[in-house]
């Protein structure tokens, strides 16, 4: 069985190689030239066929990240076996669980929270605590394995930063941090899920002792699905996780095109060094702004085994809500004097890529209707770009879903039903980047609701060992 894990990885990339053959085929890239002897200029005119060509030619500024997408599928286990524990939980540094919430959703915190002590208990990791930040009160049940700190209205750091990153800056103020240097912080959202392997990649992480920063995967499809068309979008998400964020933690240690805002592992001396006072540049998009900054620090990155859960938006207006405050909080970023270009390139190349994003966009009905003569090689290297982009979603559906959960017949349908939502999540995520652009304003926040219906049941199991309190600061 131990052999089972890197046949799936054969068959799969297989798979991946017979897509971009595939497309590299429909693209011209071999066989014979299907436009031989073919004017673009004489059928649509020089106007239309500099745009048409201009247009193409745009669509190959995210190669490299279609690069180490594949390079992070292709050198790297896809279908990685669960880590096992490598030492005892019973000992190792202490592991702070850190929530950061407004506190507007008070049920599913507690709810998340009460599954997540549950879920470390089933593995006997003892040295822990989750503390969970709030802008207004969520009333934890008390238990000393859970701490509450409430940010006060009045604070204000020093470089005036907002939102999520300042409350994240309140929790290193002296007086409020209970960590020593030694400790570790895993960064968690509201609704974020911790399961075993999550755990257990994260003590195995902190145990080997080789890298101050980490991070490891999330799905998005798990358990009741709220919005299909949202989750199947997100299993893009997915992908790159095992695809280009695998291979620059992994290979590169270095967070070249960022990384995600939570499954974050970091060193509390790190943090507190670094801190998260980063001003107005920084407070949108803290987690791009913080790797970037530790990356220019000299602090090297790790992957971590193991996946966490959490849920994609529940509807389309929430989705490019979503997208529309990443592309305002990496348009900040990029252009915030405290980080040196040479960290910033490629971030650089996303914002490019979102920025004509509305134009390049209309490929999708150009190509066919006007068909270019082009070289072999451009034809190839489009091929290989639409056969990496399609196959992270279906490669998303393969390691999010489960035959034995939903049947052979719905799994294998779940797996390429991403071909067809392809081109609506591409125009919902253009959509986003337009308003995004159009705005690139700071006065709002927009939290993204992920509540389901709450069971009435939240009481934390208790821990006799301790006194059965709750903190407050």
């Amino acid at each position: 069985m131990e052999s089972f894990p890197h046949v799936l990885h054969i068959l799969t990339i297989a798979l991946l190689l017979i897509i971009i053959l595939i497309f590299v085929v429909l693209a011209g890239g071999v066989g014979p030239d299907r436009l031989a002897g073919f004017d673009p200029f004489l059928e649509y005119g020089t106007a239309v066929t500099v745009i048409l060509y201009t247009l193409r030619f745009l669509t190959f500024i995210p190669i490299p990240q279609a690069i180490f997408n594949f390079l992070g599928l292709f050198c790297y286990n896809t279908h990685p076996p669960k880590p096992k524990l490598k030492t005892s939980t019973l000992f190792g540094p202490f592991i702070c669980f850190r929530v950061v919430t407004r506190g507007t959703f008070p049920d599913l915190v507690k709810k998340n929270v009460q599954r997540n002590v549950e879920i470390c208990s089933r593995i006997g990791l003892d040295n822990y605590i989750i503390e969970v930040v709030t802008d207004n009160a969520v009333n934890l049940p008390k238990s000393p394995r859970l701490r509450e700190i409430i940010v006060p209205n009045q604070y204000v750091t020093t470089n005036q930063t907002r939102y999520k990153a300042r409350a994240l800056n309140y929790c290193l103020e002296a007086g409020v941090n209970m960590l020593t240097d030694n400790d570790w912080i895993v960064h968690l959202d509201e609704e974020t899920l911790l399961t075993e392997s999550s755990v257990i990649g994260i003590v195995n992480f902190i145990n080997e002792g080789k890298y101050n920063l980490g991070q490891g995967v999330i799905t998005y499809a798990n358990e009741d699905i709220v919005s299909w068309l949202t989750t199947i979008a997100d299993l893009v998400r997915v992908g790159m996780d095992f695809g280009m964020i695998r291979f620059c933690l992994k290979y590169l240690h270095k967070p070249v095109f960022s990384w995600k805002g939570s499954f974050i592992v970091a060193n509390a001396g790190i943090e507190r060094q670094i801190t998260y006072d980063f001003g107005i540049e920084g407070s949108i998009a803290e987690d791009c702004f913080f790797a970037l900054t530790a990356w220019k620090e000299g602090h090297q990155f790790g992957f971590v085994e193991g996946d966490m859960w959490e849920k994609s938006t529940f509807s389309a207006l929430d989705y490019i809500y979503q997208r529309k405050r990443w592309v305002q909080g990496i348009y900040n970023v990029f252009f915030s004097s405290q980080i040196p270009f040479k960290y910033k390139y490629g971030i650089s190349l996303m914002l490019l890529a979102w920025f004509f994003m509305p134009l390049t966009v209309t490929n999708i009905v150009l190509v066919p209707l006007f068909p270019l003569p082009m070289w072999r090689s451009v034809n190839i290297l489009c091929g290989f770009m639409g056969a990496v982009m399609l196959f992270l979603y279906i490669f998303g559906a393969i390691m999010s879903f489960s035959p034995r959960r939903t049947g052979w017949a719905k799994y294998i349908f779940l797996c390429f039903i991403p071909i067809a939502v392809l081109p609506i999540a591409m125009c919902m995520e253009t959509i986003g980047v337009m308003w995004a652009l159009k705005t690139r304003k700071l006065n709002s926040f927009h939290i993204v609701n992920k509540q389901t219906t709450v069971s009435p049941q939240t009481t934390v199991p208790s821990e006799k060992s301790t006194a059965n309190t709750v903190q407050h600061v």
